[in-house]
């Protein structure tokens, strides 16, 4: 009977157990997996019940992204979990659609602005990815993507927004985390941060200091066929340039929340960086220079964001940017010599206020307006010296110094709607007056966004977006600057247009985990920097200018796979049709366009040991391209990681070999018209190692960037 008892008792347990896994398969969107030692029995029987039958004990996975008014939102520390990634930037390129090109992250094949909960500042794009560096990765919570940013984000174009933890845990916590990095390339390199959080209720205190120095080297061979106008002779060009190079940079970070009450919330951050960097660069072959070269910057920058609970926010920013520098070069090349020392500065000084609204209304419906007021002062200057020179009265470079003062109001209003359970609007009209020394205008940007949930695990997107980019501070002054021996130089361009650019896109997520999305964009006035050969002397000039319009459409896929426990990758297939159009560049006109391909690949093995020890194997490859009258050859890198995480996962350690075969590099060439120029750069593989120590059950919370995309 007791047997009998206990049969009956076993059969129950199971039949339990096979309903849970059928409810969980057939309903439950939050998937997950049961252990036997989740379940609480005094019967070791049971134990081994549960032990023989694996199919009960899995049940799912839960979803990587969901949808929401006008974006997507990702599980991103599920998608890094366990991967060799250390940092928020190197986090965000596990994302699917977001790929590193030409040293920056791209979403889509098209650029995307990261801001940090939702808040935009004064720091530049390079500053901006340092910071997001030396920011651990522990600290994100989730992460917003948004392929066409509503205006209440006071972002156009495509978005990542990065959400950060706000607190850990009990009150008077003090959490952190110590980390070191080292990194052989050509030189050596090193990282040490240190960050520390705590927590006083409805106070809160938070501190980052990052400090990364070393050094670097890199060489160029450059062949050019250099044709001049008077002589109708063309010149032969072969110069070979060696630079080393030292750097030290110190980050650091200082903020402060006060909770006044739910959704009230008063919070003060500060931002400040030092960098130093110096050049030694000798060029030989057909020019003999030596070049020598070198830069601080200082950066401040203060916000301060005040929340209601009616939905009223308002802030101010103010940053303050210098960066001097010195350059002396000595040159020779056929007749002409190159003999000055040279000043230069940057000073930037940025105001911003926001106020905004918003509403949460009756039936579904959201309504949000603002507006926001930027103005800055740009302080330039560069110097050319050389007493012996004026002394014989012979041409040096002509001076610069300039003060600039440029405006911006933008005014917005915005609404979401909600139409049941499965269709969803955000749409929002911008408007923005843009004032400088040249430029005085108006402009207006609608943008909106539709979400359609056939089914579950099923998201449609439509999205349209306007948008409209600033040339840096320093590419309109009307500077000239040497590269190399002074066969190359960097003009700028004072009458450089803004560039304004229309997208279209849709996005379709299959099972919450497969992402396919198509898109078209044009861009008028669009802007980059290029080269060109000058007929009338032997230079080559490096200038911003504004093309007729790029176009681009494109497709894109990315695709998860895992395979039990041991493997988790995910492919990311992408193919862009570009065309480039410029009808007064120079005396070379030119429609150009070519077909991309893009393939990402983010494998990780959980080998089967006992410690936690896990292989990432990473790889990229990017056919041919072009810039203008540019082709970028095809380019591409494989890099291997190994992380081992240890005494109960507070210590982490990672070992790596980047660009393992060292064909990451791009050797832009030129083959149009008379134009006739080739640049091979040098490309090193890396090997390294980082270390962090976690205390206190580290965790971060949120704190937001500084944009200085601008500065130079």
């Amino acid at each position: 009977m007791k047997r009998m008892i206990l049969i009956l008792g076993l059969v129950a347990g199971a039949s339990c157990a096979f309903a849970q896994r059928a409810e969980v398969v057939n309903g439950d969107d939050n998937g997950r997996t049961l252990s036997a030692d989740s379940i609480t029995t005094g019967d070791a029987r049971m134990d081994s019940l549960y032990r023989s039958l694996p199919e009960v004990m899995v049940v799912g996975e839960r979803p990587v992204v969901k949808a929401l008014a006008g974006k997507l939102q990702y599980d991103l520390p599920r998608l890094i979990e366990g991967k060799p990634v250390d940092n928020i930037y190197d986090a965000l390129k596990e994302l699917p659609g977001v790929a590193e090109m030409n040293g920056g992250l791209t979403l889509g094949a098209r650029g995307v602005t990261v801001v940090l909960d939702g808040k935009v500042t004064n720091m530049s794009t390079e500053q901006l990815y340092a910071l997001l560096k030396s920011m651990p990765a522990d600290r994100i919570e989730r992460v917003d993507v948004m392929y066409n940013a509503p205006a209440r984000y006071q972002v156009r174009g495509a978005m990542i927004d990065v959400r950060l933890k706000h607190r850990i845990g009990d009150p008077g916590a003090v959490q952190g985390e110590v980390y070191g990095l080292y990194n052989q390339s050509y030189y050596a390199t090193f990282q040490e941060r240190a960050s520390l959080l705590y927590n006083g209720g409805k106070f809160s205190l938070d501190f980052l200091y990052s400090h990364d120095h070393g050094k670097g080297y890199n060489t160029t061979d450059k062949e050019a066929r250099h044709w001049q106008e008077a002589e109708d002779k063309t010149y032969l060009i072969e110069n070979h340039e060696t630079a080393r190079n030292r750097n030290h940079t110190h980050s650091f970070r200082l903020g402060t929340d006060y909770q006044l009450g739910k959704d009230h919330s008063l919070s003060f951050a500060y931002n400040g960086s030092y960098h130093t960097r110096h050049v030694r660069q000798y060029t030989t072959g057909t020019q003999t220079a030596e070049n020598l070269s070198s830069r601080t910057s200082w950066l401040h920058n203060g916000r301060l964001d005040y929340r209601t609970p009616i939905g009223l926010s308002a802030g101010a920013e103010f940053t303050w940017y210098r960066t001097p520098g010195t350059q002396l070069l000595s040159s020779e090349m056929e007749d002409s010599r190159l003999d000055f020392y040279t000043t230069d500065l940057q000073r930037i000084n940025a105001w911003k206020f926001y106020l905004a609204q918003e509403h949460s209304l009756k039936n579904g419906w959201g309504l949000n307006y603002g507006g926001i007021y930027t103005t800055s002062v740009d302080h330039s200057h560069q110097y050319y010296f050389n007493e012996e020179l004026r002394m014989k009265n012979e041409e040096l470079p002509p001076d610069m110094q300039s003060r600039r003062r440029e405006q911006t109001l933008n005014v917005y209003a915005g609404f979401n709607k909600t139409f049941g359970q499965k269709l969803m609007l955000d749409a929002s009209l911008a408007g923005e007056w843009y004032r400088t020394p040249v430029w005085n205008e108006w402009d207006v940007y609608p943008v909106f966004n539709l979400t359609y949930l056939p089914a579950q695990g099923h998201i449609l997107q439509l999205g349209f977006n306007s948008d409209k980019t600033y040339p840096a501070y320093w590419e309109v002054q009307d500077a000239v600057s040497y590269l190399g021996g002074g066969y190359s130089e960097i003009q700028g361009n004072p009458l450089l247009k803004p560039s304004k650019n229309y997208q279209l896109s849709l996005s379709y997520i299959l099972k919450s985990k497969y992402v396919f999305t198509a898109w078209l964009n044009h861009c008028k006035d669009y802007a980059v920097q290029t080269l060109y050969q000058s007929p009338r002397e032997l230079l080559e000039i490096y200038r911003s200018v504004n093309f007729d319009f790029l176009q681009q459409a494109g497709l894109q896929a990315s695709i998860p796979f895992k395979a039990g426990t041991w493997l988790d990758s995910r492919l990311t297939l992408m193919g862009t049709w570009t065309r480039q159009k410029d009808s007064d560049f120079y005396d070379l006109p030119f429609d150009r366009h070519i077909l991309t391909g893009l393939a990402v690949l983010n494998t990780t093995f959980t080998l089967p040991v006992k410690p936690d020890l896990r292989l990432t194997l990473n790889g990229f490859f990017q056919s041919g391209s072009i810039q203008g009258i540019y082709d970028l050859p095809a380019s591409g890198n494989l890099d291997l990681s190994l992380r081992y995480a240890f005494a109960r996962g507070n210590c982490i350690l990672t070992a790596w070999c980047k660009d393992i075969f060292q064909t990451a590099g791009v050797d832009p060439q030129i083959r149009y018209g008379r134009q006739w120029v080739t640049n091979d750069y040098s490309c090193f593989r890396s090997i390294g190692v980082s270390f962090a120590w976690k205390f206190g059950g580290y965790k971060e919370k949120k704190r937001e960037a500084v944009d200085t995309s601008r500065f130079k």
